[in-house]
C-alpha cells in the first residue's frame, strides 16, 4: 500500500525527469507524465527517435525524479523513483494510453508511443513534515 502522501505529491505535479543509461553513458530528459494510482505506473508519451528510447532498448532500468522547485528549505519536496520502463501492448497499452490522454487530451494529435514506468522503489522527501523527512515505498513490501 502506498502512503497517501506519495499520491498527493505525484498528483500535484506533471513533469518528471527521466534518467536512462546505456553503454555506461547516463542521460536524462524531462517528460510530461500521467499517473495511474490503480496500476501504480507513470505514463509518458515519447517518440522513436529519442535518445532515451535508444537507451531503453539496451537497458529498461530507469530512475526518475519529480521536484517542487523552491529556495525555501522548509518547503523542499521531491520524489525519487527507480524502476523499469515498459512499452505495453494490448489491454495494458489501452489503459496506459487512457491514463495519459485523460491528463493531456491534446496529445492525441501528436505521434508517439506510450511508455509506462513501473516503480520498484520510491523515496519522498518533504521538509514540511520535518527537516529531511523521508518516506520510502518498495514494490516488494
Amino acid at each position: 500500500m502506498i502512503d497517501e502522501k506519495f499520491i498527493t505529491f505525484i498528483k500535484e505535479h506533471h513533469v518528471l525527469t527521466l534518467a536512462t543509461c546505456a553503454d555506461r553513458q547516463p542521460y536524462c530528459c524531462n517528460c510530461f507524465y500521467a499517473y495511474s494510482e490503480e496500476l501504480n505506473i507513470f505514463v509518458v508519451k515519447t517518440n522513436d527517435n529519442t535518445r532515451h528510447n535508444a537507451d531503453l532498448e539496451a537497458n529498461p532500468q530507469v530512475g526518475a525524479s519529480i521536484v517542487l522547485e523552491t529556495s525555501e528549505i522548509g518547503k523542499i519536496q521531491g520524489l525519487q523513483i527507480t524502476g523499469k520502463a515498459v512499452y505495453y501492448s494490448g489491454d495494458q497499452l489501452a489503459e496506459a494510453r487512457k491514463t495519459y490522454l485523460k491528463e493531456f487530451p491534446y496529445a492525441i494529435a501528436s505521434p508517439g508511443k506510450y511508455l509506462a514506468i513501473e516503480p520498484e522503489h520510491m523515496k519522498l522527501t518533504d521538509n514540511r513534515f520535518g527537516f529531511g523527512k523521508k518516506l520510502h515505498w518498495n514494490k516488494d513490501n
